[in-house]
């Protein structure tokens, strides 16, 4: 077989005919010296690729079966079959007496796999909050586990598992969310699902077969919800904040019977909802026959003292919990739980088990011994030492950088709020300049859900005479890193 010297890769122009000089060829060659038994199926996929990679073009006209069988050293029988399966496949059409030639239909397929995982923006120092230090996740004690999984697991668990999680995992799950979380955990009425995201995606689905068309949601509060229950068809309703938490007047008044809250670490103001909050919360659950969603996204992490226990743990049937593993190992996991209120679990397990036929089991096998032998203690123990000396980092950084500068909320997370003084407004141009100096950051009013929860923001921070208020990151970054980002923020604004 020869090849032309120019022009190497090119595919024959559209109604041509591809003889075996032409290099289109030269991609067959490989599958044809394939060892015997495979070299059937090494022609036909090799064929394949040619026209799915359009090297083969559209209306390319192909050689005979006895012509290409000798310029391949193959037998006619082969590139007979290969010529008969990919045309009832689509690839290839052929006519009594008028040959083999690649089907139009075909359209040339990238071969390129792109990556649209959310990714850090590139800058210098980046203090966007909601990311762990994944460098902290537990490799060895992890691949530990994974071995021992899948040395003792039955072969029957391997099969479709309870849509609710192994019970080995949710019996391990309530244990440990009693004990550092203070609800009150029936491994029956726990799910395991894909993180959190899921957790209010079943949720959804179930206030919208109750014909409940809107929830309530924290106004500033996570942007997330509004697209995860417009996917269930449930519309959401943002509601003020005051310093104790959620505002009941708004509440009552938007006639939603279920709201999404995080009361013992708000998202982002950083408050805890007070003792009288939390209880006027499940007085108006009470009586709209409603339900409180508690998103714990953080609640093991608290610095100053012990964290505030559950909402949960008050009424059981009125507050559905939810919470995940990634803040404390990692969010690639897609590990999650859900506390269902009795009244809505049959609908949330039913939703789960038509999204995924519940969660993968060797996960949860492996999630479940972890927990067991204290693997997820340690876990914990170890970020929170972490995450402590950073949150001290950020603060003293603050301190010496920006003279006035206020933290508020309560010791614990993985963000501050921080108020700088008015020299440093109007917000809008501290964050251009900040953004020119490399360092990414979000000011309070992104995580509002409307334009006038945007504004009712800026009346707060005008009257709090603060020219800026940032939501500040700090989990994923090592003390030298925070430091180096307040510093070149410092000298963006002061330059």
């Amino acid at each position: 077989m020869t090849s032309s010297g120019t022009n190497q890769g090119a595919a024959p122009a559209a109604g041509t005919r591809a003889d075996a000089a032409s290099p289109a060829w030269e991609v067959l060659l490989p599958a044809a010296a394939a060892p015997a038994r495979a070299r059937g199926r090494s022609l036909r996929a090799a064929l394949r690729e040619a026209v799915r990679s359009g090297r083969l073009g559209p209306g390319t006209r192909l050689p005979s079966s006895r012509e290409l069988a000798a310029d391949l050293g193959v037998s006619r029988g082969l590139v007979t079959e290969a010529y008969e399966q990919l045309t009832a496949e689509g690839y290839l059409r052929s006519g009594r007496g008028a040959g083999t030639w690649v089907a139009g239909a075909v359209r040339a397929a990238s071969a390129r796999a792109r990556d649209l995982a959310p990714r850090p923006p590139g800058a210098v120092v980046d203090f966007v909050p909601g990311s762990p230090d994944l460098a902290l996740f537990p490799r060895a004690r992890w691949a530990a586990a994974g071995r021992a999984v899948l040395a003792e697991l039955p072969h029957q668990d391997l099969g479709y598992p309870d849509p609710r999680g192994l019970p080995r995992l949710r019996a391990a799950l309530a244990e440990l969310l009693t004990r550092r979380r203070g609800v009150v955990a029936d491994p029956e009425r726990i799910v395991v699902v894909s993180g959190v995201a899921q957790a209010m995606t079943v949720l959804g689905f179930a206030l919208h077969a109750r014909g409940w068309p809107a929830v309530g949601v924290e106004d500033p509060g996570s942007p997330q919800h509004d697209a995860l229950y417009a996917a269930t068809g449930v519309r959401t309703v943002p509601l003020p904040l005051d310093e104790e938490g959620l505002s009941i007047g708004p509440l009552r008044a938007s006639g939603v019977r279920a709201v999404v809250t995080t009361p013992s670490h708000q998202f982002p103001t950083g408050i805890a909802y007070s003792a009288r909050r939390r209880a006027e919360l499940l007085d108006w659950a009470r009586a709209v026959d409603g339900f409180v969603v508690e998103d714990d996204y953080d609640g093991d992490f608290r610095y100053d003292r012990a964290p505030v226990g559950a909402l949960h743990g008050l009424d059981p049937d009125r507050v559905a919990y939810t919470g995940s593993v990634s803040k404390s190992l990692a969010p690639g996991l897609r590990l999650g739980w859900l506390l269902v209120p009795p009244a809505l679990a049959e609908t949330v397990v039913e939703r789960k088990r038509t999204l995924d036929l519940g969660h993968p089991t060797l996960d949860q096998a492996l999630f479940a011994r972890f927990l067991e032998r204290g693997d997820y203690d340690r876990q914990l123990r170890r970020c929170q030492r972490a995450y402590r000396d950073r949150r001290d980092a950020l603060t003293a950084a603050l301190t010496r950088y920006f003279p006035g500068a206020e933290l508020s909320g309560i010791a614990a997370g993985l963000h501050v709020i921080v108020t700088l003084p008015e020299r440093y407004g109007p917000e809008e141009r501290f964050l251009a300049r900040v953004a020119e100096a490399g360092v990414a950051v979000r000011s309070l009013t992104e995580y509002t859900h409307a334009r006038a929860g945007r504004e009712r923001t800026r009346e707060r921070v005008s009257a709090g005479g603060g020219g800026v208020r940032l939501v500040l990151g700090y989990a994923h970054l090592p003390p030298t890193r925070v430091l180096e980002g307040v510093r070149l923020m410092a000298e963006a604004v002061d330059g």
